[in-house]
C-alpha cells in the first residue's frame, strides 16, 4: 500500500447478506459474514484493546518537549476545532473510492468489493451519495455488513468533537514530530459502550499548531450481542490533509490485516478509502428551506 506523508498544504459459510451504501446504493452479497464480519472495550467492558503496533512502520516520531499549554486546555482546544470541521466538512462535495480484498495464502486477491461514489448536493440542497463506478462484487470468504459501511461513513474520518468527547476517555501519550509536522498524541478509547453504538479505541495524532487531529490509527468497538458475535472488524490508519489551508480533511484511510472468525475461519483482508477532489459547495450558500421571494402587490404604486 502507499505510504502517507504528513505535510501542510496551503490552499465455514455464513449467510449472506444485503449491503447498503449509506444513501442510496443496494447490493446482494451472496457470501459469508465478515466485516468485513466474524469474531473479531468500560462498563460494558471494552474486550478489544488496542495493538501497541502500528501499521504505519515507516513513521519515525522524534519526541520533543513537554507541551507549553495544560493538556487539558488542548483536549478542550481540539475538541471545539474538530466541531467547526465536522459542520465545515458538511459544506464540500468530494469523491470517495473504497476498495476492500481477501487474500489467499500466498498474498494474492482472490476477491474484491469496490464503489466510487460521489457525494454531493441534490437540487434542494440535501447531502446524497452518487455511485458513478460499483462492478460486480467478487469476494466469496467474506460479506459486508450494515456496521462495514456504518464504519466507512462515521469511524474511517473520526471527528472527536466537543459533544462526542465526554464519551471518551482521552490520556496524553507525548508531543512529536511526525513527518513535517509537531503533533500531540492522546490514546482515546470509549468510556461505556452502549447498545446498537460503534465507538473508536485507538491513537490521535493532533497538529500542535492548528489543533485539529490529522492522523487516526485504531479499530471500531462496540457492545457485543449474538448478532455480532460471528463479526470482525480491521485496525484501521487515516491520514488527513490541510485543505485551504484552515482545516485537515481525511483523504486516506488503510488497512491490512488478517480477520480471526469464531470457529478459526480466518481472512487476510486489506482495504483501502480515498476521499479526493474536496470543492466547496458554493461560498455564500447556505443548506436549508428555499425562501420564497417577495411578490409585488399589484395595488401599490
Amino acid at each position: 500500500m502507499a505510504d502517507m506523508h504528513l505535510h501542510r498544504v496551503q490552499k465455514t459459510q455464513r449467510p449472506a447478506i444485503f449491503l447498503i451504501l449509506f444513501s442510496c446504493f443496494t447490493i446482494l452479497a451472496a457470501a459469508p459474514r465478515a466485516s468485513a464480519q466474524g469474531s473479531n472495550d468500560r462498563k460494558a467492558p471494552v474486550e478489544n484493546k488496542m495493538p501497541q503496533d502500528s501499521i504505519d512502520t515507516s513513521a519515525q516520531e522524534t519526541t520533543l518537549g513537554p507541551p507549553s499549554v495544560p493538556v487539558e486546555q488542548i483536549i478542550k482546544q481540539f475538541a471545539a476545532k474538530e466541531a467547526e470541521f465536522k459542520i465545515e466538512r458538511d459544506n464540500f462535495t468530494y469523491t470517495q473510492t473504497f476498495i476492500i480484498q481477501t487474500l489467499d495464502d500466498s498474498n494474492r486477491v482472490d476477491g474484491e468489493y469496490r464503489t466510487t461514489s460521489d457525494i454531493v448536493f441534490d437540487e434542494r440542497g440535501k447531502r446524497v451519495e452518487k455511485v458513478t463506478y460499483a462492478p460486480t462484487p467478487t469476494l466469496e470468504r467474506i460479506s459486508l455488513s450494515q456496521e462495514d459501511l456504518s464504519d466507512l461513513e462515521n469511524l474511517y474520518p473520526f471527528v472527536l468533537t466537543t459533544d462526542d468527547i465526554g464519551k471518551y476517555n482521552v490520556k496524553y501519550v507525548d508531543h512529536v514530530q511526525l513527518d513535517e509536522l509537531t503533533t500531540y498524541v492522546f490514546d482515546v478509547e470509549p468510556k461505556a459502550l452502549e447498545k446498537n453504538q460503534r465507538y473508536f479505541q485507538g491513537r490521535i495524532w493532533v497538529d500542535d499548531k492548528d489543533f485539529q487531529i490529522v492522523k487516526t490509527f485504531g479499530k471500531p468497538v462496540y457492545a457485543k450481542s449474538r448478532s455480532t458475535e460471528n463479526q470482525a472488524f480491521p485496525r484501521f490508519e487515516t491520514f488527513r490533509e490541510n485543505i485551504e489551508g484552515k482545516y485537515w480533511f481525511p483523504t486516506y484511510t488503510r488497512a491490512n490485516e488478517m480477520l480471526r472468525f469464531k470457529g478459526g475461519d480466518d481472512v487476510h483482508i486489506k482495504l483501502t478509502v480515498r476521499y479526493e477532489n474536496y470543492k466547496r459547495f458554493g461560498v455564500t450558500v447556505r443548506i436549508g428551506a428555499p425562501v420564497k421571494p417577495a411578490v409585488p402587490d399589484p395595488l401599490k404604486k
